[in-house]
């Protein structure tokens, strides 16, 4: 069995969308929790219908923990919507282009 520091997974903190437009932090952390938990890397694929914000132009914030212990967050910035990936992982880097 390999060490629990080379096997981190993602632990869903939380999700924010539209937190520039007024919505509540952590908003679609349920929605980002369900594709992402248990990964070593997820490609997360924002919607619009996940959690809009009237008229705005959302952002979207995801915000996560590798093996309980790293903190890590990774952001759209406002426009974010169908179409658009947030890609989160918890597989270290070895350096440039790896």
């Amino acid at each position: 069995m390999a060490a629990a520091s080379n096997e981190a997974t993602i632990a869903i903190v939380a999700g924010t969308y539209g937190s520039n437009c007024g919505a509540p932090h952590g908003n679609v952390t349920r929605d980002l929790a369900e594709h992402c938990d248990g990964l070593r890397t997820c490609s997360y694929p924002v919607s619009m219908t996940t959690g809009q914000s009237g008229g705005c132009h959302n952002d979207y914030l995801a915000e996560w923990r590798c093996g309980g212990h790293e903190f890590h967050n990774a952001a759209l910035a406002a426009g974010a919507g169908n179409g658009d990936r947030l890609v989160l992982s918890c597989v270290p880097s070895s350096g440039p282009g790896h």
